[in-house]
């Protein structure tokens, strides 16, 4: 009797454990997809009338646990870091703005051949409609082309600026 009642214990114990495990690596699409842009890419900006050029470069870092974007334009100013981790089966981001802000956002999963990454919270934002980023559309054409779609919020209306890459090889 003391034994099958041990027996339950552990196996309760073991089953309970082993819900807690997180996803091993590699089974999270979103992260995997967001991992293949690893490389420099060139583009441009386009934002109503206004159409810049722009680089990027991503740059797996902290041991494989973090995906590092740095977008450069022609002002260094505009220079900024967008870091992608894994949280789970869901990827998150934390976009460290030109403007001083820093917002977050999660992506639930990934959809074909797109990751959508939603606001979830940010530092430095005096209100609501302040001007932040509140979305992300990540699209990949092919291996060597993607495009994003950055939604901002400015004077509390939404505006979209697409940025078009193509790999430097």
């Amino acid at each position: 009797m003391k034994t099958a009642r041990l027996v339950s214990i552990l196996f309760a114990v073991l089953l309970a454990s082993a819900a807690a495990v997180p996803a091993a690596p590699g089974t999270n699409p979103a992260w995997e997809k967001m991992k293949s842009l690893v490389g420099q890419w060139e583009g441009t900006m386009s934002h109503g009338d206004m159409n810049m050029p722009v680089r990027v470069s991503y740059e797996i870092v902290s041991g494989g646990t973090s995906l590092m974007e740095r977008l450069t334009a022609p002002d260094p100013s505009h220079e900024m870091i967008t870091m992608y981790y894994p949280d789970g089966s869901r990827v998150m981001m934390t976009h460290y703005c030109s403007e001083g802000n820093q917002p977050r956002m999660r992506a639930e999963a990934a959809s074909g051949d797109s990751v959508a990454f939603n606001f979830v919270d940010a530092t430095n934002v005096a209100s609501p409609e302040a001007e932040h980023m509140r979305k992300l559309v990540v699209k990949f054409q092919d291996a060597d082309h993607f495009t994003q779609e950055w939604t901002h919020r400015k004077a509390g209306k939404e505006e979209t600026g697409v940025f078009r890459y193509t790999r430097k090889k």
